[in-house]
């Protein structure tokens, strides 16, 4: 796909550059692009509030492939962090992974929980830095980073491929929505815990915003570790 056909539009906009998605590597100094905290703090809210309602509920969440028997030691932020310094893929990366994920919570009808959040989490950037950048590392590093097996890291791939219909292709408008609403949360208007159902996400994929994409399909352009 490359990073310039979805960023074009977006581009100069006052979210893209509030969210640091304008410089591939963050801000000069070392500091990290913002949408990695704003990004973080959604997902860690979310996990507390859908944990808190499971747990009133007496509901028992879906068990997947991506939940493990314990939380990891690392927060949401430290691997959310972890995997953009290691990883080398763009900041707007991590917005198109959050749009996977919230596409595979609402098809699955699962819980993100302290659980399944990291393996999501290192899913989805996989997937999205396969599909927005022009270049990125293979499973075999991501899986390094991600701290799972090279054969879960495959599993974890097929199994997300399949959970959103193989449908990677994300609308410039889309792009932009999300961009918009975690430019508003940042500003502490909290747009998306308001439009966002507790587990899973209530929001429409049209047909004609997926398009067919696996492991292999061409465009998919994977440096070896």
């Amino acid at each position: 796909m490359g990073k310039q056909s979805l960023n074009g539009k977006a581009k100069g906009s006052k979210s893209y550059v509030i969210l640091g998605l304008d410089d591939d590597k963050g801000v000069p100094g070392g500091r990290p692009p913002r949408v990695l905290s704003v990004l973080s703090s959604v997902l860690e809210r979310k996990i507390q509030r859908n944990e808190k309602l499971l747990k009133a509920s007496g509901r028992k969440d879906v068990i997947t492939l991506f939940h493990g028997t314990r939380a990891p030691a690392l927060s949401i932020r430290q691997y959310i962090d972890r995997i953009f310094k290691y990883s080398g893929c763009s900041p707007s990366c991590f917005v198109v992974a959050y749009i996977y994920l919230e596409k595979l919570l609402e098809h699955m009808d699962v819980c993100l929980t302290s659980l399944n959040a990291h393996r999501l989490i290192i899913t989805s950037v996989l997937l999205a830095a396969k599909y927005v950048d022009d270049e990125c590392y293979n499973n075999v590093y991501y899986a390094k980073i991600g701290g799972v097996s090279i054969a879960e890291m495959n599993r974890l791939e097929m199994k997300f491929l399949v959970g959103v219909d193989f449908r990677l292709h994300v609308a410039v408008e889309m792009f932009d929505n999300y961009c918009t609403q975690l430019e508003e949360e940042a500003a502490g208007r909290g747009q998306i815990e308001r439009s966002s159902r507790i587990c899973g996400l209530g929001r429409n994929w049209s047909s004609k915003d997926g398009a067919s994409c696996s492991p292999t399909t061409a465009g998919y352009n994977c440096r070896a570790l």
